[in-house]
Parts: structure tokens; C-alpha cells; sequence
């Protein structure tokens, strides 16, 4: 009879029959996950799902040759076939000089508690209750002719990583969600849609259901009957859903495997003032509850608070072991990876910090310019840092957010973009990356 291994044993099984089959060096992660969501549309039950998930990969070394493998069966018998397949696969494939575990002495030994873990449970039927709560939220709001859908939900996992080096770790981390989507109408039959949401590590610290709800009904209300605008050069203020992705652009342009690789815009700029020195973007993977907290990063090493611009200077690179050995450089933390996935450099908690005005402040001069809600498109060039994006939102005029606008496209150079910033002080920190209202001086905008 076949026997079905726990997720514990079975990496240690995975990585111990690897070294038996010839591979020099081994490891191997499990993943068992617990998910429940809930979805309706116009107050009627649209979907409701329940799943359980187990897994377990295997990354291999012959000398330095890499193999990765993974697989949802975990019997005994499957297992020892997979890491003879693994080691097989390494042993055809061409040499990767840079490919390897990290050094025992420098891997991650006791881990803080960074409560990651939320133990309450919800049941499908109080995840419903809680996506009806936020769409008859959204619904309420004058104006919202119907609603697009609304979900809640949750996701809990139990991770083991095991690896010839003596690594080894076992944790829980948990995530819950809720969102609403509508649609807006006036009595001319103009439509508009809009959205909001809410994550957290725990279900708990979610925001109010009506707060979600009222605030995706407004904003679709808001954007009803935009105009074009005539095309010019001028500010553009990005609100801070917008401005968090200006923040994760950065980010992917001091991903080392892209410096590595040379297609970066800021693969120069190391030590320069790339933002203005009253800006800097911190990363923070310490913090409790954080969306993207980790005491150490895919590959056993300890991750630390750090800057990525100091002051507005470049002060860092998101490293793994294998993006830091091709630049020559100390890993620094930052690899993540997914199951059966190679790892890959990557950033937890980011915030952009040093704002001091008001939002209101900081579009009081404007006499003519852009407040943006929506981007569309990725028209976004990591290599060149050429920008130009589909957008709507709000014109300001002699320093007000005045009517609604579409249809136009913003573009510029991200270089430029980001050494010209100025930033408001309404920075939260609920997000993977958090950012506040951001203006970014003489960008051109096409409109009519």
C-alpha cells in the first residue's frame, strides 16, 4: 500500500533521496494551503469556494548544474521517482556558474515572530454575509445603477523548507481580502466603473465592509460624464493607489536580475540622486502583520530593515544569491519563489517616506493639471525608462480638483519622473508597498 507522506517528512524525504541519487546539493519546500472566498453579484450568491492544497517541490545540484521539480502527490513511492527525475534532468542541462545554496554560516538560524499568522477561521456563509455587507455598502451610494460583484475571503498556509545546508523552517502566514466593483449611471444612460478592497495578514484588520462599499460607489460616481481635455505638457498628481505603483516600477528597476542582465534604466545609478533628497524608499520586511513581512527570504537568509534610496540617493539592490554572484556583490535577503520556481530577487515592505504638505497643499498652486485615479496599459520601458500610459481622473484648476477627464495619455521619462517628485504626507502602511499622493512636475499629456 502506498504510503502518503506528511508535508515534514516529505521534503526530508525529497532532499535525503536526492543526495542518495547524486546530486551534490538539495532542497526542498512544502506548502499545504487552506483557501474560502465568497462572491456575489446584484445581491444574489454567485460563487462560493472551499479548497485544500498540498504540494512539495525540489531544486537539485550536480556540481553546477540546476534542476527544479515539483508535485501535489505525496506518497512515498511518487517522491523517490521525483528526485531520480530531478537529479537526471541536472545532470543534461548546461552549467550555470552562479546557480548554488548559500553558505551555511551566513543562513538564518532563530526567526523573529513577526505574527503572521491569523488562527480565526471564517465559514463561506459569514464570507458572503461580509461581500453582501460591502455591496449593499456600494449599492446605498446615490447615483451606483448597479453592482460588477463583491468578494471576501481568506488563505491560510503551513511552509517547510528543508536543505542540505541544515536549513531548515516551519511557519504559518495567513491573508483575507474584501472588494466590491459597481458600476455608476446618470439619467442619460452614462456609465462608469470603479473598485476598492482591503487586505491584511489578519481577517481582523480588515477596513469597515460600508467604508469599502461607499467608497467604491463614490468614486464611480465621481467619473461620470468626463470631458477630453486639449493636449499639453503640465503636473500630473497621482493618487496613492496610483503612486504605489510608481513605487513598484522603482522597485523592478533595482531588481538585481535586471541589472544583471543590463535592462535596467537605472543599472548606472548606483550612489546618484535618483529622487529628490527629501524622498527615500525604505524597506521594512520586519514588520509585524506586514502584507509582505518575512524574517528571512527564500533562501535561508536574514532580511533587515533597509533603504533602496536614501535621501534620494540609490542605495541598494534587491539581491538573491544568484543575481549577487553575477554583479560580484554580498546577497542582501530578497529572493522569493514559488513552488517548483528558481528563486528570484524581490522586495517586501516598501514606503516611500518624507512628504510634508497636505494633499491639498500639494496641488494648491497648480492653475492647470491632471489629478489621476486610473492607468491602463503598460506602456512602461524598464530598459529606456520611457513612460506612457493610458489614464482618467480629475482636471485641477487654480489648485481644485474640478471636473472629470478621460481618454488622455500621460507620458515622460521615469528617470526625470522620479527625480522631479514631490510627495504629500498622507503615506498608510497597509500595503505591500505604500506610497502617498505624489505630483509629478511638466509630464506630457495627449488628450483631443
Amino acid at each position: 500500500m502506498t504510503e502518503i507522506l506528511s508535508l515534514s517528512d516529505a521534503v526530508a524525504f525529497l532532499t535525503e533521496r536526492a543526495r542518495k541519487s547524486g546530486a551534490d546539493a538539495a532542497e526542498s519546500c512544502g506548502v499545504r494551503s487552506l483557501s474560502a472566498s465568497a462572491e456575489c453579484r446584484a445581491r444574489k450568491t454567485e460563487n462560493m469556494e472551499y479548497a485544500e492544497t498540498s504540494g512539495v517541490d525540489l531544486r537539485v545540484f550536480c556540481g553546477k548544474r540546476p534542476a527544479v521539480v515539483s508535485s501535489c502527490v505525496l506518497d512515498r513511492d511518487t517522491l523517490a521517482e521525483l528526485a531520480e527525475r530531478a537529479v537526471q534532468m541536472a545532470k543534461t542541462v548546461p552549467e550555470d556558474p552562479y546557480c548554488g545554496l548559500a553558505d551555511p554560516a551566513v543562513q538564518a538560524g532563530n526567526t523573529p515572530d513577526l505574527d503572521l499568522f491569523d488562527p480565526a477561521e471564517k465559514s463561506t456563509a459569514e464570507l458572503l454575509e461580509l461581500a453582501l455587507k460591502t455591496e449593499d455598502a456600494a449599492l446605498s451610494v446615490k447615483g451606483v445603477a448597479q453592482s460588477d460583484g463583491a468578494s471576501a475571503g481568506f488563505e491560510k498556509s503551513h511552509i517547510v523548507s528543508v536543505s542540505t545546508t541544515g536549513f531548515s523552517r516551519e511557519y504559518d502566514r495567513s491573508s483575507a481580502f474584501v472588494s466590491v466593483s459597481v458600476i455608476a449611471a446618470d439619467a442619460d444612460g452614462n456609465k462608469e466603473t470603479d473598485y476598492d478592497y482591503s487586505s491584511a495578514v489578519y481577517f481582523s484588520d480588515l477596513e469597515d465592509a460600508a467604508k469599502i462599499g461607499r467608497g467604491a460607489g463614490e468614486r464611480a460616481v465621481k467619473r461620470l460624464r468626463p470631458t477630453k481635455i486639449d493636449s499639453g505638457v503640465m503636473d500630473v498628481v497621482f493618487e496613492p493607489r496610483l503612486a504605489r505603483g510608481l513605487v513598484g516600477t522603482f522597485a523592478g528597476a533595482v531588481n538585481g536580475a535586471g541589472i544583471a542582465r543590463g535592462t535596467s534604466f537605472l543599472k548606472d545609478e548606483m550612489g546618484r540622486q535618483v529622487l529628490p533628497e527629501t524622498l527615500s524608499i525604505l524597506e521594512n520586511p520586519l514588520k509585524k502583520r506586514g502584507a509582505a513581512s518575512r524574517p528571512c527570504d527564500a533562501e535561508g537568509l536574514p532580511c533587515a530593515p533597509c533603504a533602496l534610496a536614501d535621501k534620494g540617493v540609490l542605495s541598494a539592490w534587491l539581491l538573491d544569491l544568484r543575481s549577487a554572484r553575477k554583479l560580484g556583490l554580498e546577497p542582501n535577503g530578497h529572493a522569493a519563489r514559488g513552488l517548483g520556481a528558481n528563486p528570484h530577487p524581490s522586495a517586501s515592505n516598501l514606503f516611500l517616506t518624507g512628504g510634508t504638505l497636505s494633499p491639498a497643499e500639494l496641488i494648491g498652486d497648480i492653475k492647470r493639471g491632471l489629478y489621476l485615479t486610473q492607468l491602463f496599459g503598460q506602456g512602461v520601458d524598464m530598459i529606456t525608462g520611457d513612460y506612457s500610459r493610458g489614464a482618467s481622473g480629475f482636471l485641477i484648476e487654480n489648485g481644485e480638483i474640478t471636473i472629470p477627464v478621460s481618454e488622455i495619455t500621460v507620458a515622460g521619462n521615469l528617470k526625470s519622473m522620479f527625480r522631479n517628485m514631490a510627495a504629500a504626507n498622507d503615506l498608510d502602511d497597509r500595503h505591500a508597498i505604500n506610497a502617498p499622493t505624489i505630483r509629478l512636475a511638466g509630464l506630457t499629456v495627449a488628450g483631443k
